[in-house]
């Protein structure tokens, strides 16, 4: 089209200046200054996740920008702009250069003269890597913490934070003298223990493959020298794993849970192991609400891993107490004669 066509609008310098600037002008923040719109000079307060007004409590920004940058990998463009992200899980913290084998960034096979002198580089990748025997220990004991949490299902969170007291342990001179799958050990059993996910010791000793007893002393110089401040395991803390291996009703799970907060049960479970008391109040609402044979002893008693004897005594002393009423029970709800019947 030419620019002598009737048909073809001209607009002046002046419009376009007067319309760029209005543009500018709407994408300047209402809280440039730092004051709250409504209020007269009141200062905004920010947080993680919201920027608002103390005073009258209106929110000016919320959900802010992540500048960060992006790992999501869309296209392959993406994923060769930027690396993986830094983790505690890596004695480098994940900053480390990964030297290829066969083929190069576009997946072209290299020559067999390119992929000698790749196999020597990574030769001395290797030995230059770690720059002290510290490091290498270091290295050692991020990967059993990553192999005793794949082994124990436990989330990629728990893990960085396990190694994160690995790190502090390692800081503290606290894993000389002791063994490096101990301390291991005891970081991932602490980081469940803080996160209120709490594991059995055993469990985490058999993965681990170290002796019970050096996982509770590493634990404890862990709790002690770093200041942790772990507080005991409830009862309420086992309880989901427990229902769920049992594969317990949600009826059965929200008495017993009503058992474990009340105050009868916190008293009968001074001295005891908490998963016992967990297991003992899931049984009492199993035969409480769906009657004989729901849940059994033997079951309950391997998923808390006590003995059906110690299952059977923390049943009985519950049946002694003045437990609080369950007001949903009706006509399922069984007599105290039937509930002592074994």
């Amino acid at each position: 089209m030419s620019l002598n066509s009737p048909s073809y609008a001209t607009v002046s310098t002046d419009q376009c200046t007067d319309s760029r600037h209005h543009v500018v002008a709407d994408e300047t923040p209402a809280n440039a200054s730092g004051c709250c719109p409504e209020c007269d000079g009141v200062q905004l307060v920010s947080d993680d996740t919201e920027t608002y007004c103390p005073d009258c409590g209106l929110i000016v920004e919320d959900a802010g920008l992540d500048h960060g940058p992006e790992w999501t990998p869309y296209d392959e463009a993406e994923r060769r702009r930027v690396g993986g992200p830094v983790t505690p899980m890596r004695h480098d913290w994940g900053i480390s250069a990964e030297i290829g084998r066969f083929r190069d960034g576009h997946g072209r096979e290299l020559p067999a003269a390119t992929q000698a002198r790749l196999r020597r580089l990574r030769r001395w990748d290797r030995r230059a890597r770690f720059e002290s025997k510290a490091d290498q220990n270091l290295a050692h004991g991020l990967g059993e913490i990553r192999r005793i949490g794949g082994a124990l299902g436990v989330g990629e969170s728990i893990q960085a934070e396990a190694g994160q007291l690995f790190r502090e342990a390692q800081s503290a001179d606290l894993i000389r003298g002791r063994s490096l799958e101990s301390m291991a050990s005891a970081s991932v059993y602490a980081a469940c223990r803080r996160r209120q996910l709490p594991r059995f010791l055993d469990e985490i000793a058999e993965a681990a493959r170290v002796d019970r007893g050096k996982v509770r002393l590493a634990y404890g110089v862990l709790n002690r020298e770093l200041s942790l401040r772990i507080p005991p395991a409830l009862p309420a803390d086992f309880l989901p794993r427990l229902a769920s291996a049992v594969d317990a009703s949600e009826e059965v799970r929200e008495r017993a849970a009503h058992l474990c907060d009340s105050e009868a049960v916190a008293g009968l479970a001074n001295g005891r192991k908490p998963a016992g008391v967990a297991a003992g109040c899931l049984y009492f609402a199993a035969r409480e609400l769906d009657g004989y044979g729901a849940v059994t002893q033997a079951e309950l008693a391997a998923a808390a891993r006590i003995s059906d004897v110690s299952l059977q005594h923390v049943w009985q002393d519950l049946q002694e107490l003045d437990l609080p009423a369950w007001p949903t029970c009706g006509s399922n709800a069984r007599t105290d004669t039937e509930r002592r019947s074994p």
